[in-house]
């Protein structure tokens, strides 16, 4: 049945919906309990679906804290409660630290590089917050030892880490650079250019060999129109989300407000 969803996903997902589906099935068929690594929001989003299609089953969707990017899924039967104790979603915070003044320099990729670097997989990161000193990252509670024990350089910095209950996790205020932009039309391709002070011909390569996401769905449209509050990235640039349409000038250009992260 669900090969017939494929029509409503990109080709890069399929894989991902067949898993997805295997979790959903094996729920109402086996009466399984399965507990996901940290999906991103797009994997986050097909899950949901999928899950939303069969009376059987219901998930949970949790990052560690309120406004987490990405998340664990629990999934169920629909006769478990999800939000009972013994459902627990095992994770645990990697504080990551230094008394090296150098440290205040490092970036979010910076860990990230570091964290991969030792063969950690990416699903079992979830959001990382870069703080006064280091940072705190969300991992999966079967990786936390692991990483504690040999993570001990980021960007030729010496750290320290420490694991720690969620309670004690300490949140990063995102910094948006803002800019407004003056764009002929609302093309994903002219303003992907003018964020990145890119070339509108250099920005076609990336964008039709599936390295642009819109809402973290591959896009490889050019000319797809941006809208109010979609979050863009391309990778190997960075990422931007688009806060505002101000409204048309005399000329007839578009006004619009971007936010790109720091």
């Amino acid at each position: 049945m669900h090969k017939e969803l494929y029509s409503h996903f990109h080709s890069d997902e399929h894989y991902f919906v067949d898993k997805a589906w295997d979790w959903v099935e094996r729920a109402a068929q086996n009466h399984a309990v399965k507990l996901t690594d940290f999906l991103d929001p797009r994997q986050a989003f097909i899950l949901t679906s999928l899950v939303n299609r069969h009376p059987d089953v219901h998930c949970r969707l949790d990052g560690g804290y309120a406004d987490a990017e990405r998340r664990r899924a629990l999934i169920a039967p629909d006769y478990r409660d999800l939000d009972g104790e013994e459902m627990e979603m095992e994770m645990a915070v990697l504080s990551v630290s230094s008394g090296d003044g150098k440290f205040l320099v490092l970036e979010h990729g910076d860990y990230m590089g570091a964290i991969l670097g030792l063969g950690m997989k990416r699903d079992k990161v979830g959001d990382i917050h870069v703080i006064e000193g280091g940072c705190h990252c969300l991992v999966t509670r079967d990786a936390a030892d692991y990483l504690h024990l040999n993570l001990s350089q980021v960007h030729k910095v010496h750290v320290q880490t420490e694991l720690l209950p969620l309670n004690k996790l300490e949140l990063s205020s995102v910094k948006l650079d803002e800019l407004t932009l003056s764009v002929a039309s609302m093309r994903m391709d002219g303003i992907v250019s003018n964020v990145f002070r890119l070339s509108r011909a250099k920005v076609l390569i990336p964008i039709q060999a599936g390295r642009c996401r819109v809402n973290w769905k591959a896009e490889e449209d050019p000319s797809k129109p941006l809208k109010e509050g979609d979050m863009v990235s391309m990778q190997g640039f960075g990422r931007f989300k688009v806060l505002e349409v101000e409204g048309v000038t005399k000329k007839g250009r578009i006004r619009v407000k971007i936010g790109k992260f720091a």
